[in-house]
């Protein structure tokens, strides 16, 4: 046996893989797990963790590919490369093997995931579907081929089964003839060596005529075939004959067929176990509760609260572990059953599993090292055949060890230098690990040795650490402390059990005063890291608490965000209803004024309907504008008339609710606005600037103007004669007579209210109106000049017009 396999059942790979054994699918595939072995190389031990977890991701999103009683018939696809014929059975095999291989490269093809490390594997099954349906046509069962497998048998069976049919009716005839049936045994059809006979007693044989073929135990039944089916029997018996050529023949034509594809099917088949190898690894790790490890090959051991596989789930601790970062060197000290050897054998065993391609019971983010040798000398090695101590027999392990171990090496050495006198043990287990430290390998030792733990505190890259015992139960918790050296605990332990104090002061009395101040100074350690530990908890709890506030607070703004934009959409949708009702109602009256019109001819009658009905749109147009505020507030192009200042009122456009600055902009280009009791940060090109100012107006009325141009936002008070004279005509959704006439009468009143300078906004949209406003404006008696509009106040889409 070679020195690795003793190494790794000293660590229990062996059942490791025995429990991964059982996720696999058939008999074959779960000898391949039992024979895993770790990687020889870095880089293969990365292929096979990334095909791992692969498996582990596609299972978990699409379930595992179905392989079900998949047998090994790599032997009968030999045979019939070579020529040979199969057996019914065997070519079910070999049809059950094709259905696994084009079931899993079906499987894969449904999953609609990027692509993995298995692809390669998947791509090189091959299926064979027209062989595979070849088989499973021909063949019903193990005994039995069907009629379908060829149109020769189909007809052969026929012809069969019409004679057995005609035998049976002249037998069935015989025994229920009164002449006949006083003869019989029985009034029943049997059959002897494939022929069909009837039982006559055998006082009546020579009643009956024909061949005897069989005779009763007692003797006193003979089975006769009547001479009347002789003829009969005999055809089928030629049937039979040509069936089991016609049988012989297909069965070498379906074997002739496999052999030619018998290489192909034994390569996916190798394919379709590895895969199924995989899928088991993922298995296992789903019921480990495994993820997949860093792998490096620096040395660097971070396990983060790793579990060993073998202890029951319930009731394994995790523990954090490392080793190979800030020190090479781990001496892990403390009571018996306190842990040490489970921790080492922790250590060992995910090293070996991680370099097999397994993933650790270990949390998200751990690391783990690749190493050419894992050397192990753990638990009780003495032989009475070889007559070897506890001692002799670990000093021979470790001799093994060191003639082995190098740069590239994990050693874990279990109660190293124990067995022996203990002054002699803790320098010889000194000495030792200082040499392996020489070779640069990688060391986790337990001891109980306190000049070992002053070694280690007083060593470069060696670190001291202990399995915590808990004094007031009694019990381990199987935590690893690293930089905490372990204490024996066997004064507490003996005080709690009751053995009395005077034997205990004065075991305490012969110890060293060294020792004792030694002891002393491990008791405040670990006093001051349990102290360390609970601030620790109080600090992620609080930690915890304010990133909990912190998600609900974001949570409540995105609601609240949410709830604004429906507030919104609602007030729209309520506007765009009153607007659709009033404008239906509209068209009905308009409906009927015009039915008024046709009525009546006058030229009177009619221009004064046509004036409402411009009026009357123009108005509409403008009520449809304002019921969608916040499409028309984001669709305006406007730019602020001075740079914005704390103090200045402002317009959101998007909430149409005015705010005030409350902070200059920023890198980003938003400023801080007051809205109401709402704070919040607005990017500059939401804002409206809303200025307010006096000017004189017509007829010498005080009054506060203001005009939206570009978005500008104003408010004005307007006195009983302006109300009849806007300074702007809105002709926008009309026909030419209707603005015309709408345009006639609206300078009739700015000419009668003083009004000097209109706006008259037709729109951009084909021209057809500008061009016809603007010729009608040439020739107006009370028109001094017109221009179109320029940048700022609505450009080609009004004309700006002066009065006489």
């Amino acid at each position: 046996m070679y020195h690795s396999e003793k190494y790794f059942r000293a660590l229990e790979l062996d059942k490791v893989l025995e429990q991964l054994a059982n996720q696999t699918s058939c008999e074959d595939s779960r000898r391949m797990a039992l024979n895993l072995r770790p990687a020889n190389d870095f880089y293969e031990a990365k292929a096979l963790m990334k095909k791992t977890s692969d498996a582990y991701m596609l299972s978990a999103r699409y379930t595992a590919p179905t392989i079900h009683k998949l047998k090994n018939c790599n032997d009968a696809l030999a045979r019939a490369e070579k020529g040979s014929n199969l057996s019914l059975g065997e070519l079910l095999q070999v049809a059950s093997v094709l259905r696994n291989i084009r079931s899993a490269k079906d499987w894969r093809s449904r999953c609609d995931a990027s692509r993995t490390s298995l692809d390669d594997l998947f791509e090189l099954l091959c299926p064979n579907k027209s062989l595979e349906n070849l088989i499973h046509n021909a063949i019903v069962s193990e005994e039995e081929v069907s009629d379908a497998a060829s149109k020769e048998l189909g007809e052969i069976r026929r012809k069969i089964n019409a004679a057995q049919l005609r035998i049976r009716d002249r037998l069935d005839k015989m025994i229920h003839s009164p002449a006949q049936s006083k003869f019989l045994q029985e009034t029943i059809i049997t059959m002897r060596d494939g022929r069909f006979v009837v039982p006559v007693k055998s006082e009546y044989r020579s009643e009956v005529k024909g061949l005897v073929h069989d005779t009763s135990a007692s003797g006193a039944t003979i089975f006769v075939e009547p001479m009347a089916v002789v003829e009969a029997n005999n055809e089928i018996k030629v049937l039979q004959s040509k069936e089991k050529r016609e049988i012989d023949r297909i069965i070498q034509e379906l074997s002739q067929e496999v052999g030619v594809y018998a290489h192909s099917i034994i390569e996916s088949y190798q394919y379709l176990l590895e895969i199924d190898l995989y899928f088991a690894k993922a298995a296992l790790a789903y019921k480990m509760k495994a993820s997949v490890p860093n792998l490096v090959e620096t040395g660097e051991i971070e396990l983060k609260k790793a579990r060993h596989p073998l202890i029951d789930p319930e009731k394994v601790v995790a523990t954090d572990i490392m080793l190979g970062k800030d020190f090479d060197t781990l001496v892990i000290t403390g009571p018996n059953t306190g842990g040490k050897t489970v921790t080492l054998k922790t250590i060992g065993l995910l090293t070996l599993m991680a370099m097999s391609g397994l993933m650790l019971p270990v949390n998200d983010n751990s690391t783990i090292s690749f190493y050419k040798k894992v050397l192990v000398d753990i638990g009780d090695e003495q032989s009475i055949e070889q007559s070897l101590s506890t001692f002799s027999a670990h000093m021979t392990n470790i001799v093994s060890i060191m003639e082995e171990a190098d740069s590239d090496s994990l050693i874990l050495l279990d109660e190293l230098g124990a067995g022996t006198d203990p002054v002699e043990g803790a320098a010889l287990a000194i000495s030792i690990l200082e040499r392996l430290a020489i070779y640069g390998a990688k060391i986790a030792a337990t001891t109980h040795y306190a000049e070992i733990k002053m070694y280690a505190l007083q060593t470069p890259r060696v670190q001291n650490a202990s399995c915590e015992f808990d004094v007031e139960t009694l019990k381990p918790t199987y935590r690893l402390l690293i930089g905490i050296p372990g204490k024996s605990n066997a004064f507490a332990i003996s005080q709690r059990l009751g053995l009395p104090e005077d034997i205990i002061e004065n075991a305490r009395e012969n110890i060293s005063s060294e020792n004792s101040r030694f002891e002393d100074v491990i008791s405040q350690l670990d006093a001051a890291r349990q102290e360390l530990e609970k601030e620790r908890e109080t600090v992620s709890k609080l930690r915890a608490e304010q990133e909990q506030d912190k998600r609900e607070w974001e949570n409540y703004k995105v609601r609240v965000n949410k709830e604004m934009e429906q507030e919104l959409l609602n007030a729209q949708e309520k506007a765009n209803r009153i607007v659709s009702s009033v404008k239906a109602e509209s068209e009905q009256l308009l409906d009927e004024l015009d039915e008024i019109r046709k009525q009546k001819e006058s030229a009177e009658f009619s221009k004064l309907v046509q004036g409402a009905k411009a009026g009357y749109r123009s108005s509409m147009n403008k009520l449809v504008d304002k019921a969608n505020p916040v499409i028309q507030g984001m669709q305006e192009e406007y730019h602020l008339p001075r740079p914005l200042k704390k103090g200045d009122t402002v317009l959101i456009a998007q909430l149409q609710q005015e705010g005030t600055v409350l902070s200059e902009p920023d890198h980003s280009g938003k400023v801080l606005v007051q809205a109401g009791i709402m704070k919040t940060k607005v990017s500059i090109e939401e804002l409206r600037l809303v200025e307010k100012k006096n000017s004189v107006t017509l007829n010498g009325a005080a009054r506060k103007q203001s005009s939206r141009r570009n978005g500008a936002v104003s408010k004005s008070i307007q006195s009983r004669s302006e109300r009849n004279a806007n300074t702007e005509v809105d002709m926008r959704g009309m026909n030419v007579e209707e603005g015309l006439m709408l345009l006639d009468q609206y300078i009739d009143n700015c000419v009668l209210s003083g009004v000097k300078t209109i706006t008259v906004i037709h729109g951009k949209g084909t021209g057809v109106l500008r061009k016809a406003v603007q010729t009608h404006l040439r020739n107006h008696k009370m028109v001094r000049t017109f221009r179109l509009g320029v940048y700022g106040e609505g450009e080609s889409g009004v004309t700006i017009v002066e009065l006489k």
